[in-house]
């Protein structure tokens, strides 16, 4: 996930650098959607792991 999250990103900032303002705004939204999910999970995954072994 994170790994689709920096792709958005590179293709964001590719399609700002050549002018298509909607294509970036639209790739650096999915990005920053894909980034907090991808935090939400982690934190999640590691409270779950330290409730387990704790």
């Amino acid at each position: 996930m994170l790994y689709y999250s920096v792709v958005f990103l590179v293709i964001a900032l590719v399609a700002a650098f050549f002018g298509f303002g909607g294509i970036a705004t639209g790739a650096a939204g999915i990005a920053k959607l894909l980034f907090v999910l991808f935090v939400a999970l982690a934190v999640l995954s590691f409270l779950f792991g330290a409730l387990r072994t704790g």
